[in-house]
């Protein structure tokens, strides 16, 4: 025990600091997605025919918008476009409180605003929540799972998952949504006693992802339940998740929106 003590003492303190210069991300880290509007503007593009995902389409105007709602954080999607229009930043700053805040012609994203102050008055400084996986590959759910070890440590914030939906403020879904689990969600929802929250978390759950043309899935959360925090990501990367869900809360200090 003696000996333990010694090592986890010279170990220092893992958890991380939101805004912290890039939070001591590693460099293979992608970010938020940034489109280059003029090299598009300029060339002749293809890569929408070459594209392996929804993040770049064309508006009723022709002109290029990024979805980073329908991104997948893949080199190939980049690379799609030789004339490098697409790229990858390293904020990891990237939940909105609306599906179209996800959508511009450069990628910046509308980062989510606090719940009103009655909203917030209700829920208090913790959070309790319940993960429904409606069709997930796990690489969602994975990083739900770090946010509760010792570098992220979510719970000194309040965050917690519970495994009964009524005993939670909100649910946290992730997935396609699947056929077969569009039934469970739904009855996941209609149990988390009102106010609610819902969380989006992932490009699956908000938009489909990889599965987004398929009869097996909706595409994402269906318009019936109300989203109140949509999170990219494919996955997202757990200060993803984190950040998203303290401003929601409004428990994120003003030196949090530095990043690199």
């Amino acid at each position: 025990m003696r000996n333990y003590l010694r090592a986890r003492l010279s170990q220092g303190t893992p958890t991380v600091e939101l805004g912290a210069g890039g939070a001591g991300l590693p460099e293979r880290f992608r970010g938020r997605p940034a489109l280059d509007a003029s090299a598009c503007n300029q060339h002749e593009c293809r890569c929408l025919t070459r594209m392996p995902s929804a993040a770049v389409r064309e508006t009723n105007r022709g002109l290029p918008v990024l979805d980073v709602g329908a991104c997948l954080f893949s080199p190939d999607e980049a690379a799609a476009c030789e004339h490098g229009a697409l790229s990858f930043t390293r904020d990891y700053r990237m939940a909105s409180r609306t599906r179209d805040g996800l959508v511009s012609p450069t990628g910046e994203v509308e980062l989510a605003a606090a719940l009103d102050r009655r909203m917030r008055s209700l829920f208090g400084r913790a959070l309790r929540l319940r993960s429904v996986v409606a069709g997930s590959c796990g690489g969602c759910e994975g990083e739900l799972v770090a946010l509760s070890n010792v570098v992220f440590d979510a719970a000194r914030f309040g965050v917690q998952f519970v495994a009964s939906p009524r005993h939670a403020d909100g649910i946290v879904i992730t997935g396609a949504i699947s056929t077969n689990m569009r039934t469970a969600l739904e009855r996941t929802y209609a149990a988390v006693p009102e106010p609610r929250l819902v969380i989006a978390v992932g490009a699956c759950a908000v938009s489909g992802g990889p599965f987004r043309d398929s009869v097996e899935v909706s595409g994402g959360v269906m318009p019936e339940i109300p989203v109140d925090l949509w999170i990219p990501g494919c996955p997202p990367h757990p200060l993803t998740i984190l950040d998203g869900l303290l401003r929601l809360l409004g428990r994120l200090p003003r030196e949090a929106d530095v990043s690199e």
